[in-house]
Order: C-alpha cells, then structure tokens, then sequence
C-alpha cells in the first residue's frame, strides 16, 4: 500500500517540526484534526507548490511557535531529508490502519502522539531506517524490541 496524500501530510509535518523546532507530535497538535484532513485531502494541490510555501501557509494560520528542539543539529551523521522520514511515518500510519481498521485520522494521531517519535526522530541510532514490520512490531510492543 502507497498512500501519497499520507506521504506528503507526514513529510510535511516532519519539515514543519524542523523548521519551528518543534518535536512532530507537537506540531499534529498544533496543525489540529481540521487542517490535517485538509491536507491530507487535498495533498494533490498543496503538492503543487514548494513544500517551503505550504509550510509557510500553515505555520501563520496555526501559529506554530519557534520552540527548541533541534534534532537535525544533534545530529553526528547524515540527516535524513524530511521525504524519508515522511515515508517511515507513512509505512507506519499505513500498517496501524490495516491492522486496527480504524480511521485514518485516529491512526495518524495515535502514532503522532505515542513514545515512537523519540525513536524516528533520534538520527543518531539506525531505528529510523529499519524494515517497516520491524518499526510496526517496536510501536505494537511499546518499546524497541530487541
């Protein structure tokens, strides 16, 4: 399954949180329920433009804030760009929803606001670039499994 509305809301979120320094379960607050439908409905226009401008729109109409957390910068290797991480949210949201049968909404919220975020967003380790099932399995049990 490639959902490429998903895709495009999760690599946002993930350039919004850079940008604003905020961590992503944050910013799924801040952007609340109503503007993420809209824009994971309306992905296919908003990814007409430069993903800077569409940022730039919904952190003036959210009022996302300047905070401080800064993961890129504590970064000792290679960063990975805001589409690749979108991607690893994306296999992850898609695999709950297939499992859980619940709305798309409810599965992007509850992986947005669970323990998991710490673990994508830490580049320092390898969790992020690990198999979608072996990601899926770690947020099923909580913990990353060893």
């Amino acid at each position: 399954m490639n959902d490429n509305s998903l895709f495009f809301l999760c690599s946002l979120i993930e350039f919004i949180g850079r940008q604003q320094k905020q961590r992503r379960g944050r910013i799924v607050e801040l952007l609340g329920e109503n503007v993420i439908k809209r824009i994971y409905d309306y992905a296919d226009v908003f990814h007409c433009e430069p993903i800077e401008k569409v940022a730039d729109d919904f952190i003036l109409r959210c009022q996302i804030p300047m905070d401080d957390y800064d993961n890129v910068k504590c970064c000792r290797y290679e960063v990975p760009d805001y589409w690749e991480i979108g991607e690893v949210y994306e296999r992850l949201i898609e695999d709950l929803k297939k499992s859980s049968g619940k709305e798309m909404i409810d599965c992007i919220k509850e992986v947005y606001a669970s323990w998991i975020n710490d673990a994508i967003s830490n580049y320092n380790t390898d969790f992020y670039y690990q198999s979608r099932d072996y990601i899926y399995e770690c947020f099923k049990e909580g913990q990353v499994c060893a």
